[in-house]
């Protein structure tokens, strides 16, 4: 629910997912990076780090593309930076970034997209693709 809207125009923008006491959404997302294939290990990003990281099966990983350096292993978990945050939260009172952000489905690709931005290897992440529904679909690629 937009905070600055009355409760009128908060029905009307946001129909069912309008509701005063909160909505759940079980997400779904898929990551993109890409980069250049290592010649020694074959691979654009070792996946068993990269799900390591994710700590979720019903993440999705896909890799595109060029060679990345293997730089991440020191990093936060991706676990630090995306499920322990939202995972089983209200986004709306739980996590500080939508305290003045609206947690629609766009805003919690960027969110994800900004810390995916800060763990993966510079150049790296491709896409974020956050499904709330299989139909409701969202693709941010940091623009």
């Amino acid at each position: 629910m937009g905070p600055s809207l009355s409760d009128e125009e908060n029905l009307k923008v946001f129909g069912k997912c309008n509701n005063p006491n909160g909505h759940g959404h079980n997400y779904k997302v898929v990551v993109t990076v890409h980069g250049e294939i290592d010649p020694v290990t074959g691979m654009v990003m070792n996946l068993t780090d990269l799900k390591e990281y994710m700590e979720t099966e019903d993440q999705q990983i896909i890799l595109q593309g060029r060679n990345i350096e293997d730089d991440y292993h020191y990093r936060p978990s991706l676990n630090e930076a995306i499920m322990k945050p939202l995972d089983h939260k209200n986004l709306d009172l739980d996590v500080p970034y939508f305290a003045d952000v609206v947690s629609t489905t766009e805003n919690v690709a960027v969110y994800i997209w900004e810390n995916l931005q800060k763990l993966l290897p510079v150049g790296a992440l491709y896409k974020v693709k956050v499904y709330e529904t299989d139909n409701n679909i969202v693709v941010y690629k940091g623009e």
